[in-house]
């Protein structure tokens, strides 16, 4: 490929999940679906948690978070995807490429972070019952979310700033349906060892960090339900971490599955199609999962509509007086 300058890099082509005509209002109405499901899902989340105040507790705080985050990351790409395949164009200009690669590494480490912090949550209320009050205090809890954000923040931040300094070839297709930092260095004609390298060592850090701060949180929630007398006992313990625990699975395990494939540079599209798990089904999945078996969240939304519905009645019976005065 003839090389070219950055700055004559003005746009970028997304080349998408598939390039059949045949399959884009297929693949249009699944992902708006998905995307309004995600949306509308996590936004009824944060509101049951900020509506009652029996839910006004760390590990709600963390979810309500996760939540807002989780629609943030969804909306980094599907809204351009959809707007792509609805005006037949796969154009994306290289700051708006720039700008997604910025916040997709933001929300994702971010999302990696706030479950690690939702674990040592768990491991405080389980192991340290007596004591979690204290511990997980708002003003912790505060903490912890911001640190998290600006971790996350300085990685993409770093990573960003290292893709600019990179030259473009003058091919321009991206085989995904976002701008990937992965498939944009497999687009550059100079040296990318540097880019690599920082890579590597946030996948790391960012990555493996959050990794196992999980991993020993619920190796020491394990070893004290097991040490719990009653069977009764430990499936309440249990129980209080399986929401959790299916999230972590499903995010951790797609995101890496993704990164280990795209070492092959004759996957780009099979890890496109797979990277839809972490990117839209994770998020998508992500309050059914903590709702479906919560019982305090599932209480919530009820006594919300309830007295929205009571509301909208008493509003309608003080206006039919007025008229009929």
């Amino acid at each position: 490929m003839e090389p070219g300058n950055d700055t004559q890099i003005s746009e970028f082509l997304l080349l998408g999940l598939s390039e059949k005509p045949e399959l884009q209002p297929l693949i249009f109405g699944l992902f708006l679906s998905m995307y309004l499901i995600t949306v509308c899902g996590n936004l009824l989340l944060i509101l049951a948690v900020s509506s009652d105040s029996h839910l006004h507790t760390p590990m709600y705080f963390f979810l309500a978070n996760l939540s807002f985050v989780d629609i943030c990351f969804i909306s980094n790409t599907v809204p351009k995807m959809l707007w792509n395949i609805q005006t037949q164009s796969k154009d994306i200009t290289y700051d708006g490429c720039i700008t997604q690669i910025y916040f997709f590494l933001l929300f994702s480490g971010w999302d990696a972070f706030l479950l690690s912090v939702m674990a040592y949550d768990r491991f405080v209320a389980i192991c340290h019952p007596l004591h979690y009050k204290v511990i997980m205090n708002p003003q912790l809890c505060g903490l912890l979310v911001l640190v998290s954000w600006i971790m996350s923040a300085l990685n993409s931040l770093l990573q960003t700033l290292m893709v600019l300094r990179l030259t473009f070839c003058r091919e321009v297709e991206i085989s995904h349906f976002f701008c990937e930092i992965n498939q944009m260095i497999q687009l550059v004609c100079s040296d990318t060892f540097l880019n690599n390298m920082v890579m590597y060592f946030a996948a790391i850090l960012l990555g493996g960090g959050p990794v196992a701060g999980i991993l020993y949180s619920y190796f020491k929630i394990v070893c004290s339900i097991l040490r719990i007398s009653s069977a009764q006992g430990k499936y309440k313990a249990f129980s209080t971490c399986a929401s959790h625990l299916s999230v972590v699975s499903l995010f951790f395990c797609t995101s890496l599955g993704v990164y280990l494939s795209s070492a092959a540079p004759q996957s780009s599209h099979a890890s496109a199609v797979a990277s839809v798990m972490y990117t839209v089904v994770t998020p998508m999945l992500n309050p059914f999962i903590y709702s479906l078996r919560n019982r305090d969240i599932k209480r919530a939304l009820n006594v919300f509509f309830k007295g929205k519905a009571l509301k909208g009645h008493f509003l309608r019976s003080t206006s039919d007086c007025r008229l009929n005065a």
